[in-house]
């Protein structure tokens, strides 16, 4: 069985972890009377918190863990499964972001049956701790989003830059590691963004274009967040003229955060932290205005070069219900002449296929994967086994990551996406 590891503290981070402020609870955690997982779940939190100078822990309401098996690996499923064979047991709601494997499309992707395998015994190890295997990264539009001021941990970088932001609740960017650790306590360190002095405005940004649909949305929030470019600012925006959609305002946060490390943005007269500059501190902060050129050069850097692509793919984030009756509306009576991916969440999936989404995109060739988002399920691997290089998407935020995995992405709107697909070529 995997042993669980402790980490060596040298003397000054001794001394933080002796300062913190651990309550009869926390400290019969840290004495192992609560079993081995619990104790090396406290330990961890304990070093983390002593890492950022947190003053003590929060209780947090649930926990959301980011975990694909192309990130855990062999030496992550051990672990995984010693915390199970410890008796370890999470004691608030915990739940999980995508996975890498679709159990029923692996091998048509190309993916093997190792990676399939690794996959299975991570869900016995996960469903055992008492985790619920969502796999999701939009549980805020499905699963129980959290509320104004509601503490939670969560992993997904999506996912935080929403909760916090859209939601107003408040978690940092954690770790699987420390994401499981607070599903076994039930609590996090405090420090970060569970702070009200670290939600106020840092950066301030005036909007003179207009976005009109979801890739807009994210070419914006991409450039935002190169802008600001550092986990610790939170930016602020003004000159949106209407409430966006969920739907509009997630790849607007996707993207932020991917390109600028950002976990919390305000949202003048929109977010529920910033009815006004004021509210977050940010009458005195110089204006940086986002112009049309700056929009373009972020474009060009996912230019199609009039090229065909390989593949389509809508992920990062998975699709909303809305998002794939758009899609299917969009494929539907024709017949697809490139593959074409669609990513969706479990709970989303269901309601599609009952509508007949799923029906619609399938019929006319496309792939529907339940669970997964592409840029975890070994992209690398599933593009060179399918000869894909060139790949389109509408998603500001896949294109970010992709080009590391291989792959020469670009960047255009869902209708464009579909009709590339339907005709084979670039719009």
């Amino acid at each position: 069985m995997h042993k669980m590891r402790s980490i060596t503290l040298d003397g000054s981070a001794q001394d933080k972890v002796s300062k913190m402020l651990l309550n009869d609870e926390e400290k019969a955690m840290l004495n192992g009377d609560f079993g081995k997982a619990k104790q090396w779940a406290i330990d961890h939190q304990i070093k983390v918190g002593a890492f950022f100078d947190a003053p003590d822990m929060v209780a947090v309401s649930q926990a959301h863990m980011m975990a694909d098996p192309e990130s855990v690996g062999e030496a992550g499923v051990n672990f995984m499964e010693s915390i199970a064979n410890d008796g370890g047991r999470v004691v608030i709601p915990m739940i999980t972001d995508p996975r890498g494997v679709d159990l029923n499309h692996y091998r048509p992707l190309g993916q093997t049956e190792e990676m399939a395998m690794i996959e299975r015994r991570f869900i016995a190890a996960c469903e055992a701790v008492g985790i619920m295997m969502t796999n999701t990264c939009v549980n805020y539009q499905t699963i129980m989003p959290p509320l104004l001021g509601d503490h939670v941990a969560y992993g997904d970088t999506g996912v935080v830059i929403y909760s916090n932001s859209v939601c107003g609740a408040r978690s940092n960017f954690e770790g699987g590691p420390s994401a499981l650790a607070a599903g076994l306590t039930g609590r996090t360190p405090r420090y970060g963004l569970h702070l009200d002095q670290n939600r106020t405005a840092t950066r301030r940004f005036q909007v003179t274009v207009q976005p009109a649909e979801l890739t807009d949305w994210g070419v914006l929030g991409a450039v935002i967040g190169r802008m600001a470019g550092s986990y610790w600012e939170v930016p602020v925006i003004e000159g949106i003229e209407r409430v966006p959609t969920s739907d509009e305002i997630k790849h607007f946060g996707a993207a932020m955060a991917s390109y600028g490390s950002i976990p919390l943005f305000h949202m003048i007269g929109i977010t529920p932290e910033a009815p006004n500059l004021a509210a977050i501190g940010g009458t005195s902060l110089p204006v940086t205005q986002i112009t049309d050129s700056d929009l373009a050069s972020l474009r060009s850097n996912f230019a199609s070069q009039g090229e065909r692509p390989d593949v389509v793919v809508f992920a990062a984030p998975q699709l909303s219900i809305v998002e794939m009756e758009q899609v299917a509306g969009l494929v539907d009576g024709h017949k697809l002449q490139l593959p074409l991916i669609v990513c969706t969440s479990p709970q989303t999936y269901g309601d599609a296929g009952r509508m007949g989404f799923i029906d619609k995109i399938e019929t006319a060739g496309g792939t529907v994967l339940e669970g997964t988002c592409f840029y975890n399920q070994y992209a690398r691997e599933i593009g060179e086994a399918n000869g894909w290089v060139r790949l389109l998407s509408n998603s500001a935020k896949i294109v970010n990551i992709l080009g590391g995995y291989g792959y020469k992405p670009a960047l255009a709107s869902m209708q464009d996406c579909v009709a590339a697909a339907i005709h084979g070529d670039m719009i």
